[in-house]
């Protein structure tokens, strides 16, 4: 696998080491964080450093984990930050339409309740307070929207589209002070 490879999908990030033994934070990307080891090899965004999990325990939004061949905080200590990707295929085939995974929605065009085209998805994130969608339009900064049925009711895989609602000024971002 490369960089490049488009059937990639980021499944954790590694975080801070974890006491002196070799241990590291990992911050899972997927919907159940015990079975990250039942992925397989995880491999780095190049696709050059592999890591195969040797134990992971859970700790609050975490998981600490230890990677074979990584046996010192000195060795896992360059780790933080790095990014755990797989191949696309160890996923299950999902059931119905009204499932996907989040990568999926990646690169979907966003369009308005009212049918104005606001730019295409460019990730989903969760910075404590729930997922929130990033979109980006063409020509303006990104903005983010709380990925629920209420901001987002239509997801349309086959039309490679979502459609979000907008409370009135979610976009106005032109830098103009609020009024007193």
């Amino acid at each position: 696998m490369n960089k490049n490879d488009e059937t990639r999908v980021c499944v954790a990030k590694i975080g801070a080491a974890h006491g002196i033994q070799g241990e590291v934070r990992v911050k899972p990307f997927v919907e159940n964080p015990n079975c990250l080891a039942e992925l397989g090899i995880l491999e780095d965004q190049s696709g050059k450093i592999q890591f195969e999990i040797l134990s992971a325990r859970p700790q609050k939004t975490v998981l600490v984990v230890r990677f074979k061949g990584f046996s010192t905080r000195n060795d896992v200590e360059p780790l933080n930050g790095v990014e755990l990707f797989v191949s696309r295929d160890v996923f299950p085939e999902l059931d119905t339409k009204d499932e996907f995974y989040q990568a999926d929605l990646v690169g979907l065009v966003v369009e308005s309740t009212t049918g104005e085209l606001l730019g295409k998805v460019s990730g989903i994130y969760n910075f404590g307070a729930g997922d929130l969608i990033e979109i980006a339009p063409e020509h303006a900064p990104r903005f983010y929207l709380p990925f629920t049925k209420e901001s987002i009711p239509v997801i349309d895989m086959d039309a490679g589209k979502l459609v979000a609602y907008l409370l009135p000024d979610a976009q106005d971002v032109d830098g103009e002070e609020e009024p007193d």
